[in-house]
């Protein structure tokens, strides 16, 4: 099945449990590129409005904005590369340690902004103890944006979560996979056994606490079993065709986020058609992106098929995940339907 153009406008398990060890977490995360353009933003946008302050005409204002870019820019780079630098180290501390020093650091990242100042001559005497006071209030107020970002990550997550096991296990789908093995229990008892094996491994991967992110392998291996189940109740209606990139196998991205789209792919493009339908998933990476397709045929006379909730929950999540570098998109041509994820390499 060929699927490379439909979205071309779009830019381009182990046996248990591993032990479990007392960790701290990172309560501010300053290596995404989202916040990088945001905390730069936010910072020129007090440097504007402080200029303003004495600025005569638009012309002097001009020129108080680039001196104060001259020093606050560099500043602002210095907190974010030290702040991403160190993230492992400071995530072994606590959390009002790890404020504490993004505080200290917007403090030195002043001093560092002032002293560019210095250099080129400002004139009049240099504000030393001013611009400390000042990159320690940014820095203070960029660190409760990104701890309450942090924050958010918990909840939206755990509600994203159940929402999905809600929608995952349906009473529906486990009668219809038991009676699958039933039927298969005089006949096939090897596969008979096969299926209850991965119906378990499901179960048991949507009732475990995961962390915060999994690899792209192992949610491929998820939805083999997934697919594999599902094989047994559709038969030859269903085809399925793998196309996976070795190198992409390592990129991050939210648990349970691949197998919902493969099983909306069945839900709508095998379920609603006597002669099934086509389930394509392939994975490429393109250098510092991975993109994960899931394309499916469908019936003739079928629109845009469901409500989306699923859809939005994949959105939502990958938005917590990777921000601005997460981007997820969907579309239908000519019969066939396909969502795309985009996730950093």
């Amino acid at each position: 099945m060929k699927d490379s153009q439909i979205l071309s406008a779009f830019q381009e398990m182990p046996a248990g449990p591993p032990p479990v060890r007392p960790t701290r977490a990172l309560v501010f995360d300053a290596c995404h590129v989202g916040v990088v353009l945001r905390a730069v933003l936010f910072v020129e946008a007090v440097m504007g409005v402080g200029a303003m302050f004495g600025a005569n005409a638009m012309v002097d204002w001009m020129w108080r904005v680039a001196a104060l870019t001259g020093a606050a820019l560099p500043a602002t780079l210095l907190w974010l590369v030290v702040a991403c630098s160190l993230k492992k180290m400071l995530a072994r501390l606590a959390p009002q340690a790890q404020q504490m020093f993004g505080i200290a650091l917007g403090a030195v990242s002043g001093l560092y902004g002032c002293a560019m100042m210095a250099l080129v001559g400002v004139a009049g005497p240099v504000p030393w103890v001013a611009s400390s006071f000042a990159g320690a209030l940014l820095s203070a107020a960029l660190v409760a944006a990104l701890v309450l970002r942090a924050k958010g990550r918990m909840p939206a997550a755990a509600t994203a979560r159940l929402a999905e096991l809600q929608a995952r296990i349906r009473p529906h789908f486990l009668f219809n996979t038991l009676n699958s093995a039933i039927a298969l229990v005089r006949q096939d008892p090897a596969r008979a056994e096969t299926i209850l094996e991965d119906l378990s491994d499901l179960f048991r991967h949507a009732l475990t606490e995961p962390g915060e992110s999994v690899t792209l392998a192992e949610e491929v291996e998820l939805a083999r079993r997934y697919l594999a189940i599902e094989q047994v109740r559709f038969g030859d209606r269903l085809q399925v065709e793998w196309s996976l990139d070795p190198q992409a196998g390592a990129a991050r991205m939210p648990p349970l986020l691949l197998q919902p789209l493969v099983e909306n792919a069945v839900k709508h493009g095998v379920e609603p058609s006597a002669n099934g339908a086509q389930i394509k998933i392939s994975t490429q990476r393109r250098g510092a992106t991975v993109v994960l397709k899931v394309t499916n045929t469908v019936p003739a006379g079928q629109g845009r098929p469901g409500h989306g909730v699923a859809q939005d929950n994949v959105r939502d999540r990958l938005r917590l995940l990777h921000d601005v570098q997460g981007q997820f998109q969907t579309a239908l041509k000519d019969g066939i339907y396909q969502a795309r994820v985009e996730v950093p390499a």
